[in-house]
C-alpha cells in the first residue's frame, strides 16, 4: 500500500509517500516571502503552492524510488487552512487521483498532527491525551484510536501559537516571532516579570487577556525607560514563555487528572518550542506520566503526518468522493 500526500493548508508547501505504514520521504517546501509582511498574505501563498506543488511531489516519489504508477492513493489536506492554500492541494490531488484512477482520501490537518506520534517510535499507547498547539489552534484531545478522537477542551479565543507570534510582535521581532521567542529565553529570567494567568471553567484556553496584559505592561516599562525591551529582552521572552507554557500545563495536568490518562503527548507548531518540551517532560517525571514529543520536523506543517493519517484511513476504507472541498466533512 502506497500513498503519496499532500500538505498545503498554510504557507508549507509539502509532499511524502507512505509505504505500508513507513515514511519514504517528506518534502518540504517553506514560503520565506511573508517575512516580508510580518505574517502569511494567503493569496502569496497560494501563488506559492502553485509553484512548488510539482517540483516537491516530484522530489517526494524520486526520494522514495517509486513512481505515479506505483501509487495506490492520493491524501490531502482538507483543512482547516487558508481556502486558496488549501484549493491549490486539493485541485492537484483530486486531479491526479483522477488520472491515475486510484483512491482519494481527505484529512483533517489537527488530526493528522495527533497522528504524527505513529511516524517514530516510541508511540502513545491507547488512550493517550494530546495538546495539540499551534498558530490557529489550542486543544486537549482524547485519542481512543487512530481515527477516534474527541477534543475535551480548546481555546475560547486565541491560540498560543498566535499569542506567542503577536507578543513577539509587540518587542519588534521579526516574523515569525514564536521561535524568536523561544531563542531568547533560553537566556533569561522565566520568572523576572509575572504576568496574571487567565481564569476559565473546566479544560478550555484563553488567551486574549495575557497578550493585553502584555501590551500594557511593555507600554508602562516603556514609558519610563524608552530602552527597556532592549536591555530586558531575554528576560522578558522568557517570562512570557514561562506564562504561556504554564497555562497550558495547568490545563493538561487538570485534563490527566480527570480522566485518569497518563499517556500524554503534544503535537503542532508549538509542541517545537523548546521551553514546552522542557517543562512537559518535567511535569511528566513528576506525576509519573509517559511523555510523548514528536521530532521536530513533524511538528510543524509537513506532509508525512498527511500521510499517516491517510494511512490509518486507508486501512479503515475511508475514501472520500472526486466531489469532496477544501473546509468540507470539517467535524474532528
Amino acid at each position: 500500500m502506497i500513498i503519496l500526500a499532500i500538505e498545503s493548508s498554510c504557507d508549507e508547501t509539502s509532499a511524502a509517500v507512505i509505504a505500508n505504514g513507513q515514511i519514504q520521504s517528506n518534502v518540504v517546501a517553506t514560503q520565506l516571502i511573508h517575512t516580508l509582511y510580518g505574517g502569511v498574505v494567503p493569496e502569496l501563498a497560494s501563488r506559492a503552492h502553485q509553484q512548488h506543488i510539482l517540483p516537491v511531489v516530484d522530489q517526494a516519489l524520486n526520494d522514495a524510488k517509486v513512481t505515479k504508477k506505483d501509487l495506490d492513493a492520493i491524501a490531502f489536506t482538507k483543512g482547516p487552512g487558508l481556502l486558496g492554500a488549501l484549493l491549490v492541494g486539493t485541485s492537484f490531488a483530486k486531479a491526479l487521483a483522477l488520472g491515475l484512477k486510484v483512491q482519494l482520501i481527505d484529512v483533517h490537518h489537527m488530526q493528522a498532527h495527533v497522528l504524527a506520534h505513529f511516524i517514530d517510535d516510541p508511540k502513545p499507547a491507547f488512550p493517550f491525551l494530546c495538546l495539540t498547539v499551534s498558530g490557529g489552534h489550542t486543544q486537549i484531545v482524547r485519542v481512543d484510536s487512530p481515527l477516534e478522537m474527541k477534543i475535551i477542551g480548546e481555546t475560547r479565543d486565541d491560540a498560543v501559537g498566535e499569542a506567542f507570534d503577536k507578543t513577539a510582535k509587540l518587542l519588534d521581532l521579526p516574523y515569525p516571532g514564536g521561535p524568536l521567542i523561544d531563542k531568547n529565553a533560553a537566556h533569561g529570567d522565566p520568572y523576572k516579570y509575572a504576568f496574571p494567568l487567565p481564569e476559565m471553567p473546566g479544560l478550555d484556553f484563553s488567551f486574549s487577556g495575557i497578550k493585553t496584559s502584555f501590551m500594557y505592561f511593555l507600554q508602562k516599562q516603556t514609558r519610563e525607560n524608552p530602552l527597556f525591551i532592549t536591555e530586558n529582552m531575554d528576560d522578558i521572552c522568557a517570562s512570557i514563555q514561562h506564562t504561556l507554557v504554564d497555562i497550558l500545563l495547568k490545563k493538561l495536568k487538570k485534563a490527566s487528572r480527570e480522566t485518569g490518562i497518563s499517556e500524554i503527548a503534544i503535537a503542532g507548531g508549538v509542541s517545537a518550542n523548546s521551553g514546552l518540551r522542557q517543562s512537559i517532560k518535567e511535569l511528566g517525571d513528576k506525576l509519573s506520566w509517559n511523555v510523548y514529543i514528536p521530532a521536530f520536523e513533524y511538528c510543524t506543517d509537513n506532509a508525512a503526518m498527511i500521510a499517516m493519517a491517510a494511512h490509518y484511513k486507508y486501512l479503515a476504507g475511508d475514501f472520500c468522493p472526486q466531489t469532496v472541498s477544501p473546509m468540507a466533512r470539517m467535524e474532528f
